[in-house]
């Protein structure tokens, strides 16, 4: 069996050693490393090659996000969840768009972590219920505020707005392409957009996504 190697990143060592341990109670799981600040992560993304990384927001020197936007600019193939206290709107949507594949606020069940692991390493992106709830708040109604998206669409609308096919969206969220066609004709309808990227402008405007160019 290949297990999935794993990044932990944390500056409190006893919160660190603990999700280590609990980690390391599955047999898929190797926890191949462990950070204290945002420059080991990016260090030992490049030395160890991990598939996951868990990743808290609150680091000395470079925090979580600075991060994730190194990785990023390092080519970093390492997918990334974030495991953090911190559930503000301005925290979740800079996570997101420095490319984090999961959010989970601490207190997250044992099963709710090993599912995003698992899940992002599959490809897929996992959102903790109340980051989708922020994420609903902040973006899922229309200008009436009567006809909410749903959480599905809110992560449909997220990979639209970055430009993905719907082919690519539904091998991410492991769902069927006509499904996936299904919520975007959903997302126009309830938006009031006539197409994709007036979906996307939308989402820019209330603050989920960078603006398309």
């Amino acid at each position: 069996m290949d297990r999935i190697r794993l990044l932990v990143a944390d500056d409190h060592p006893m919160l660190r050693e603990g999700l280590v341990a609990v980690l390391g109670t599955q047999p898929d799981f190797e926890v191949v490393g462990e950070a204290s600040d945002g420059e080991q992560v990016v260090r030992l993304a490049a030395e160890l090659g991990p598939d996951v990384i868990l990743l808290d927001l609150e680091m000395p020197d470079v925090d979580g996000v600075e991060a994730l936007q190194r990785l990023q600019r390092a080519g970093s193939s390492a997918r990334t969840v974030v495991f953090t206290a911190y559930d503000t709107d301005e925290r979740i949507l800079g996570a997101l768009r420095a490319g984090a594949r999961g959010y989970l606020l601490k207190g997250a069940s044992r099963a709710d972590i090993f599912s995003a692991v698992r899940t992002v390493n599959a490809g897929g992106s996992l959102l903790g219920p109340v980051v989708t709830n922020r994420l609903l708040g902040r973006l899922g109604e229309d200008p009436a505020g009567a006809n909410p998206l749903t959480p599905r669409e809110v992560e449909v609308l997220a990979l639209l707005a970055r430009g993905l096919k719907n082919a690519d969206i539904a091998e991410r969220l492991f769902i069927s392409e006509r499904t996936v066609k299904f919520h975007v004709g959903s997302i126009l309808a309830k938006l009031g957009a006539g197409n994709r990227t007036e979906a996307a402008m939308i989402a820019a405007e209330r603050g989920l996504v960078d603006k398309p160019s």
